[in-house]
């Protein structure tokens, strides 16, 4: 028998599901029924927001996230904006313009928040300085295990912390790290008669640290200006999860202007960061931290491919583990059938806006429950900001539209016909290369 459903019903299944006010929009043929998500279940087991470029994903994020912040004001997000849409700073470091005006945001660019070298994992370390190709890279790599256990001890003896590994997050001084490696580079024995065993394994090392330090983009990691001392670590969980002065209940950490080439190493910092402190807070069930990775085909791939490996392997590791420690972890990608398959999976619900390409369907359509496969036929005739969510945070597959979010982010589409019409603002050229110059956006 075929029965309809009355708009009561509706409301029931759709506006009534889950515990706490996340209304994120309604449903495309019933504009009055409202569709909620479940919250505890959206961020707590992590979530992906799919869509080609276009489909409304910046906008989506943004209206989630003010939507979160109404019902739940004393949230804890962490937001990797890659392209500088969810928050800007004018010249004078004040926020010009942001999305979330009406709560509690702080945005960082890199050189602001500092991810200083001496937070790096030593495989980070190893995949920033070591050429693995080099013939002399396990001798490098020996080397600077036992240079930098030596360099942490001496430079926090104050601290008495007692055992001292690797990875510990202590500080140790670059100039010194440099000055034992040139050591070990031209160290002789028999009063310089013989060569070492080290005599001349390190000089690919050298060029990279070199070429590092002389780039005033690698500031932000290679020397920061107020992250130089163990002691100021503190000051940048507190920051990084938004308690520090002021508190905020999202951080926005502006990437854009990162150099590409090490933006899965500071991704890898920021997803390992987000993961130890929860995993260290004894306390992290009553402050569960939720990690938004916008355009993460661009560092969480899915092929292992070594540049990107700390990085892939940092959001594994929140999502495979993450849930047990109160760290939630949320995808945004164009190109799903380039995220990594293990952070996909863990994914418990999924918001598909637009997909057009038929590996990106088919990838998507892998990674879901059987049940909801049939939903998937309506992904290439979505309109902007149309979405089908599926997954633990919704009763059942749901195509509807999302809320717009006010104000929106920077990246609403240019209106090409009426620029090119009317002429559109001058331009101050010699501003932008100036811009250029000094890498300020």
């Amino acid at each position: 028998e075929l029965h309809r459903m009355e708009s009561g019903s509706l409301k029931s299944i759709f506006s009534g599901y889950g515990d706490a006010d996340f209304n994120v929009g309604h449903l495309t043929s019933f504009e009055n029924i409202d569709v909620h998500l479940d919250a505890s279940a959206f961020f707590g087991r992590h979530a992906a927001i799919l869509g080609q470029s276009g489909s409304g994903k910046s906008w989506t994020v943004t209206s989630l996230i003010q939507s979160a912040l109404r019902g739940m004001p004393n949230a804890h997000i962490i937001l990797l904006d890659m392209h500088g849409e969810y928050g800007d700073k004018d010249v004078d470091g004040v926020i010009a313009k942001s999305p979330f005006p009406e709560y509690k945001v702080r945005c960082f660019r890199a050189e602001d928040l500092e991810f200083p070298y001496w937070l790096l994992a030593f495989s980070e370390l190893c995949e920033l300085v070591v050429n693995t190709g080099d013939e002399h890279a396990s001798i490098q790599i020996s080397f600077l295990r036992s240079c930098l256990i030596r360099l942490r001890q001496e430079a926090n003896e104050h601290l008495n912390i007692g055992h001292i590994t690797v990875d510990s997050p202590l500080y140790y001084s670059m100039d010194d790290l440099i000055v034992a490696v040139k050591a070990a580079n031209r160290e002789t024995s028999d009063f310089g008669k013989k060569k070492s065993p080290l005599y001349g394994k390190f000089d690919q090392v050298l060029v990279r640290l070199n070429s590092l330090l002389n780039d005033n983009r690698y500031d932000f990691l290679m020397s920061p200006k107020n992250r130089t001392s163990t002691e100021s670590l503190p000051g940048l969980m507190q920051d990084l999860v938004g308690i520090g002065d002021p508190p905020a209940s999202i951080t926005v950490l502006d990437l854009s202007a990162v150099p590409f080439d090490v933006v899965p190493l500071v991704a890898a910092q920021i997803g390992r960061l987000s993961y130890e402190f929860n995993f260290w807070n004894p306390r992290c069930r009553e402050f569960p931290i939720f990690l938004i990775c916008e355009e993460a085909h661009e560092y969480i791939p899915r092929e292992d491919i070594p540049r990107f490996r700390e990085a892939r392997r940092s959001m594994e590791r929140i999502s495979k583990n993450g849930r047990k420690y109160g760290v939630g972890l949320c995808v945004v990608s164009q190109r799903p059938h380039d995220v990594s398959e293990t952070v996909l999976a863990q994914c418990s619900s999924y918001i598909c806006l637009r997909i057009s390409n038929p590996d990106d369907q088919e990838y998507v359509r892998s990674m879901v429950p059987d049940a909801a496969r049939g939903t998937f036929a309506a992904l290439t005739s979505l309109s902007k900001g149309e979405a089908v969510a599926l997954g633990e945070a919704v009763p059942m597959p749901v195509r509807f539209k999302v809320n717009l979010p006010d104000p929106p982010p920077n990246s609403t589409d240019i209106d090409y016909a009426d620029k090119w019409r009317d002429g559109g603002a001058a331009v101050d050229v010699e501003k932008l290369v100036n811009n250029w110059h000094k890498q300020e956006r």
